[in-house]
């Protein structure tokens, strides 16, 4: 009778509408800190938040640059949030052990003929390279089983092997577009924001009668907060990015080194 394995990713995180709806959260979470933390009327002379922020309250000074850094604070929040996520995704992934020393230990079991110690081994490790290494180890033992040749054992194992990957690796890129998309888009919201900004001071400046140096550098200030917020969100988005397209390209790794040795093992057993 043949062996079924239960091909369940080991992580999922956010489905799309959920993400979809923390996208929005997040966007709502930036207006309310931009609109009553950094437009705190104490933060601004006379009590007023349409007038000048008070000297060195950079917070003041943020809430000036308008509604763009209230979009700023949305996207530097969505990357903490989808960050988070990623992490918890991927670390489950990873399993409950090293990865490294747990395909040293299959490559060991595979290569002494001990497969169902080697399928054991996968039960304690799980996440991702452990469910595509049973779906194999379990495919290794039905061809045996069967009397396969050894090209068309090889054959099918290797195609259980990328099926069962197929299966595990949307799990772990969902949601590194978000990320992906954050890196470009907060410098150019606060590129936006910088622009309108700077408009918005040369406009005043053009209507007041006599040039205010004072009140022109201050403007400008304002306006680059906008790119400074803009920035820190991009810097943030792809040094997350970076981290998780490693740990997952890691993981990668360790499948196709598995499962070459367990092609490969068959190979020997069966020549």
């Amino acid at each position: 009778m043949t062996q079924e394995v239960e091909k369940n990713p080991s992580g999922s995180g956010l489905s799309n509408v959920a993400a979809a709806i923390a996208v929005v959260i997040c966007i709502i979470i930036g207006f309310t800190i931009w609109h009553f933390v950094l437009g705190d009327p104490s933060r601004f002379q006379n009590g007023d938040p349409n007038g000048d922020p008070l000297p060195g309250d950079l917070l003041g000074m943020m809430y000036k640059g308008g509604v763009v850094i209230g979009v700023l604070i949305g996207l530097l929040t969505m990357t903490l949030v989808f960050a988070i996520e990623r992490w918890i995704v991927i670390s489950k992934a990873s399993g409950t052990g090293n990865n490294k020393d747990f395909v040293a230990k299959v490559q060991s079991l595979v290569n002494a003929n001990q497969i169902d110690e080697a399928i054991e081994e996968c039960d304690k490790q799980r996440g991702s390279v452990a469910n595509v290494v049973k779906a194999a180890l379990v495919k290794f033992k039905e061809v045996k089983r069967e009397g396969f040749d050894t090209d068309k054992a090889t054959e099918t194992i290797q195609k259980e092997i990328e099926e069962a990957t197929v299966l595990e690796m949307p799990m772990l890129e969902k949601n590194m577009i978000i990320l992906a998309t954050l890196v470009s888009i907060g410098t150019l919201v606060g590129l936006l924001g910088t622009v309108t900004g700077m408009i918005k001071a040369f406009s005043a400046l053009s209507t007041a009668g006599a040039p205010d140096s004072s009140a022109l550098a201050t403007g400008i200030s304002e306006a680059l907060m906008c790119t400074a917020s803009g920035i820190g969100t991009s810097t943030l988005a792809i040094v997350f990015y970076n981290i998780f397209t490693t740990k997952i390209d890691k993981l990668t790794h360790f499948i196709d080194e598995a499962g070459f040795a367990i092609t490969q093992s068959y190979r020997r057993h069966n020549n």
